[in-house]
């Protein structure tokens, strides 16, 4: 009686280890002996015991983040820079058999190519330009680890940590472009409102009436303000008559 339960015991063990369940977003990357067989999943399979050995990949999307990294940018400017990858296995046999650990492999592939990549950009580039550098880390992160059976979708340049001295420049720098424009507004304003006002007073000069009525309405405007001294401007015509006769 012992003999038999210990051996449904060992049955029951052996069938244990032999059965495998593979989720949907898993592969079963599988070695007979030492040598790779094939990736299966999802679902269930057996194993042989002791003969098989199995090792599981996942397929989503991991999501890393790159610590930050001291980048001296091409125009001798230091900043410190960190991003986020993303990627997943779409090879789970490369995976396993061509690389030991692929998440550390493309952490180390996306710092070196990070600092690379942002070396050789200057300053505004990098403030300016960050879908163009993403973009070509991108590119040169997923060539690398394309032999890994990795695939890199997207890699986003996060936050790029300026030293102070350089902070209070650009801050300088900004406030100066924005007196330039206001300068630039105010000088363009002057020059529509004298050529406005040369408009005008050619029109005026076409009959003499016409500025005697100005004239009249500008008293007018200032009478009601209740001054006590109106200085008001008379035409040099009025005392022209007065002047050629005390030359007489």
């Amino acid at each position: 009686m012992q003999t038999i339960i210990i051996i449904v015991v060992l049955g029951l063990i052996i069938l244990f280890k032999a059965i495998r369940i593979v989720r949907e977003y898993e592969r079963g990357v599988v070695f007979r002996l030492g040598r790779l067989l094939r990736a299966k999943g999802p679902g269930i399979f057996l194993l042989i015991p002791f003969i098989d050995r199995m090792v599981k990949v996942e397929l989503r999307t991991v999501t890393m983040d790159v610590p930050p990294q001291d980048i001296i940018t091409r125009d001798n400017v230091p900043v410190k820079v960190n991003a986020v990858v993303y990627f997943r296995v779409i090879n789970p046999e490369d995976a396993v058999v061509k690389i030991e650990n692929y998440i550390q492999a493309t952490s180390q592939i996306a710092q070196t190519t990070l600092r690379n990549i942002l070396g050789k950009s200057e300053l505004d580039e990098l403030l300016s330009e960050r879908d163009k550098i993403s973009q070509e880390l991108q590119q040169v992160i997923d060539e690398q680890t394309d032999p890994w059976g990795v695939k890199v979708s997207v890699v986003e340049v996060k936050d790029v940590e300026l030293p102070s001295t350089m902070q209070r420049a650009m801050a300088r720098q900004a406030e100066a472009e924005r007196e330039r424009r206001a300068k630039v507004i105010h000088a363009e304003g002057e020059l529509q409102a004298s050529e406005k006002l040369s408009q005008a007073a050619d029109v005026l000069s076409r009959n003499p009436a016409s500025i005697q009525l100005r004239y009249l309405q500008t008293l007018n405007e200032i009478s009601a303000e209740k001054n006590s001294t109106i200085i008001f401007p008379l035409p040099i015509d009025i005392f022209k008559a007065f002047m050629n006769k005390a030359e007489k």
